[in-house]
């Protein structure tokens, strides 16, 4: 029986870049993710937003006188406390639905002295 000869080149080149070290290579880190309110949701569901959100987590931030408190807008405030609720729940895209009010974004929304988690 005739034997097929095989290149192991491609093979051992793909090693290489796998496991360096002895140890194996992330190929692509998580990127993290920001939850924040859409921009067309009504005043009364920013609201809504906020009370739930924050009777979950620690919405001091955004009371006068903190870091997220300007600007002082309901979309503003309602991102800050979503984002705190999506954060202290592991970043599920499940907790940044806000009954179809909210989006992820990859994008940092942080701001002058307003740091989002």
């Amino acid at each position: 029986m005739a034997s097929v000869p095989v290149n192991l080149f491609p093979v051992l080149l793909l090693l290489l870049f796998l496991i360096p070290g002895g140890r194996t290579m992330k190929i692509v880190d998580a990127q993290k993710t920001w939850c924040v309110a859409k921009p067309s949701t009504s005043d009364i569901a920013l609201k809504d937003n906020i009370e739930y959100a924050c009777s979950q987590v620690d919405c001091s931030v955004i009371e006068r006188g903190e870091p997220c408190f300007y600007p002082d807008t309901l979309v503003s405030h309602a991102s800050v406390a979503m984002n705190l609720y999506y954060q202290s729940r592991g970043r599920n895209y499940w907790n940044c639905y806000f009954n179809n009010s909210a989006v992820t974004t990859v994008t940092d929304p942080s701001y002058g002295p307003c740091k989002y988690a």
